[in-house]
């Protein structure tokens, strides 16, 4: 099982990262991804996955950061994006329900990061929160440069869904299909599972049945499960073609043959 998606790196788990890495390894997780959002998080990032032979990174600027994207920035971004073992830039993309960053910066920071992306050859991994069509209609621009991406998290319906399929990014579900009359459950049921991939989005978000408490990595396997029961499947089955596609996506190449 791979967890696309977490931050290990946030203070929340200061003095337990060994043992909560353990702890997924030993639940069959055997990859994770941790997202940066702001330069200090993307540092961290490419430091656990120094530390940890299981952790990939990825580095970038969130919209809620966006006002800080500066030629600086940028470029410590793009300076970290060379480093082993980074393998997306994001987390970025728009916000506007929290509206941390104006919104004309967030659209510019997005832009910028994605031109870095389509620059380094590395896929994108997309926030985009009430601005879903917003944030499609900006990576259309980009959609035939890019090598991939995913949109986290996902919001959207099933129409969403294959709007994005079409772009050529996957949809990446959490801890919310697992919750009861999940509109997201649906969603996980009518795309095309190879387009899918899982996540946990740790600290935030955990499914059931912690749902309420703190996310660890290791419980992805909930939504492995969870998904697998939606779709009629065993979990091994829908371990292989959600992994695969996670690690063709990010280019594991440790753990997936080229």
């Amino acid at each position: 099982m791979i967890d696309t998606h977490c931050h290990l790196d946030f203070d929340v788990y200061n003095d337990r990262r060994d043992e909560i890495v353990a702890e997924a390894n030993a639940a069959g997780v055997h990859t994770i991804i941790n997202i940066g959002v702001d330069p200090d998080s993307s540092v961290r990032s490419v430091e656990l996955a120094h530390t940890y032979d299981s952790i990939y990174a990825a580095v970038g600027v969130h919209p809620h950061d966006a006002k800080t994207l500066n030629d600086e920035v940028e470029h410590q971004i793009r300076e970290l994006a060379h480093r082993p073992k980074v393998v997306a830039i994001g987390e970025i993309g728009l916000d506007y329900y929290r509206n941390l960053s104006p919104r004309s910066v967030q659209r510019r920071a997005f832009c910028r990061q994605m031109e870095m992306a389509v620059e380094l050859g590395l896929p994108i991994v997309i926030h985009t929160r009430e601005s879903f069509q917003e944030t499609v209609d900006i990576v259309r621009e980009y959609a035939a440069d890019l090598t991939g991406g995913v949109f986290h998290c996902f919001p959207g319906n099933v129409d969403d869904a294959f709007e994005v399929i079409d772009l050529g990014f996957a949809v990446s579900f959490g801890g919310v299909i697992t919750f009861k009359n999940a509109k997201m459950a649906h969603v996980a049921t009518r795309v095309p599972l190879d387009k899918i991939i899982l996540e946990t989005d740790a600290p935030f978000l955990s499914p059931e049945p912690y749902r309420g408490k703190e996310n660890h990595p290791a419980y992805v396997m909930y939504v492995y499960r969870k998904l697998a029961e939606l779709r009629g499947i065993s979990v091994k089955e829908t371990e292989q073609v959600v992994d695969r596609t996670a690690q063709k996506l990010f280019r594991l190449v440790d753990t997936y043959g080229g």
